[in-house]
């Protein structure tokens, strides 16, 4: 079914920030079928959305693990290794396939009143995650993870349940594959990872170098840094994605570039974990691909990219100690066309013919987007202005999934209240 959109303007999403004013985007069959301005649009019988704002790609959230709002606020004030074995795994230990999808669900629901459409998840009970994602109407990746955790299955369990669940993949729901880190799995179980990754074209995705002191026990007993050790256990090559990557040197930013693995930048929780700073503009001028992400709900706090975006051009200043480190086009770039790049879909993040039809309509009618003397002035404002608060509708496939900033295919009040009863019942018992 075909459907027209008219809209103040289109932010397309590319590194450039190409803004096309008085717009028209085209819709047939989840696809856009045209975008332009108004002037130059073909003749169409199609149903007319009329939009007073603004048109945005839906944003794609590189890195998540949306289940955690069940354990937001939990552990405030502990750095990232204490934080995960004091507080977080003695939760997830306890966690039923019901409180994963139910999480899952609340989450899926916030990240598209925040407008993102995409995100990429690594977390247990990945069929019940992508249950979740289809309720709601969102995309995801869904990586399995692969962890030594009690109840979650041997490292050779996990690997084969990711691999099963890949023939299943469609484009709303594609699984990959989701070591957690070279400190927590075995090197030989990552190479099984990456050869299975590569074999059957999967999105495999690894924390890397989030903290300063993570790879100490790697580094004393092989001598190299954990970038180096990946590569040299045959890790790398196919479509690999790192995590947070903080801690990285020129030779590892090298390993990146040479075998073209991407980075999920997450300022958010590197700032509030005090995990550190990572080199986004070395990274981005050694060509090397990188998207936004959230982290965990329960180490940002939420799920929303607009304050990671901005943050992440905040924080890529302050390091260079240069205010033009990263433009305010990069910074949206980095939640749209870049970050469907660094996970390897050209379908998604940017509004052009032939991509998928996921938009975000931003309310333009707030003193946030005034003036506007230049086009690039909405994007300036979009980055440094506008909030997740100004998000009123979004669509996914051209299914609208969020009018007026209500979701219209869950009921939000009742998933707070179960996530309010399943989070108090699971702190409680890791007591």
């Amino acid at each position: 079914m075909a459907h027209r959109f008219t809209a103040r303007a289109v932010v397309v999403g590319d590194r450039a920030g190409t803004v096309v004013p008085d717009a028209v985007l085209d819709v047939a069959d989840g696809l856009i079928s045209w975008v332009g301005p108004a002037a130059e649009a073909p003749a169409s019988d199609a149903e007319v959305t009329r939009l007073p704002g603004v048109l945005v790609p839906g944003m794609v959230n590189t890195h998540s693990h949306a289940p955690m709002v069940l354990f937001r606020g939990q552990g405030e004030g502990l750095p990232l290794d204490r934080w995960l074995r004091e507080v977080m795994w003695p939760r997830e230990a306890r966690l039923t396939p019901e409180d994963v999808e139910v999480a899952m669900t609340a989450a899926s629901a916030e990240m598209l009143r925040h407008g993102v459409t995409t995100s990429v998840e690594m977390y247990f009970q990945p069929e019940r995650l992508a249950a979740a994602v289809r309720t709601t109407g969102a995309r995801a990746v869904v990586a399995n993870p692969l962890i030594g955790l009690p109840g979650f299955g041997t490292f050779d369990e996990q690997l084969a349940t990711a691999v099963r669940l890949s023939a299943s993949s469609d484009e709303q729901v594609e699984f990959g594959i989701g070591p957690h880190s070279a400190y927590t799995v075995p090197l030989p179980v990552l190479r099984d990872a990456g050869a299975a990754a590569r074999e059957h074209g999967l999105l495999l995705t690894v924390h890397v170098a989030e903290t300063a002191t993570e790879g100490d026990d790697l580094l004393t007993e092989h001598g190299v840094s954990v970038p180096q050790l990946l590569a040299a256990h045959d890790v790398l090559g196919g479509r690999v994605l790192g995590a947070h990557c903080v801690h990285m040197d020129d030779a590892d930013l090298e390993i990146w570039r040479e075998h073209d693995v991407a980075v999920a930048h997450c300022p958010g929780s590197n700032t509030k974990l005090a995990s550190g700073t990572a080199r986004l503009r070395d990274m981005l001028d050694r060509g090397i691909r990188v998207g936004i992400g959230t982290d965990g709900p329960a180490s940002n706090d939420n799920l929303d990219l607009f304050e990671d975006l901005r943050l992440a051009a905040q924080l890529a200043r302050l390091r260079e100690r240069d205010a033009l480190a990263l433009t305010a086009p990069e910074a949206f770039w980095l939640a749209t066309g870049a970050a469907a790049a660094a996970i390897d879909r050209p379908d998604l993040g940017v509004l052009e013919a032939g991509r998928r039809a996921d938009l975000v309509h931003v309310d333009t009618d707030d003193i946030a987007f005034t003036p506007v003397g230049d086009l690039t002035d909405l994007v300036t404002h979009l980055v440094w202005s506008v909030g997740s608060r100004h998000v009123r509708d979004t669509w996914v496939a051209g299914r609208q999934v969020v009018r007026d900033g209500v979701s219209t295919t869950v009921d939000e009040a009742e998933l707070r209240a179960q996530v309010q009863e399943r989070g108090l019942r699971l702190a409680a018992e890791a007591r």
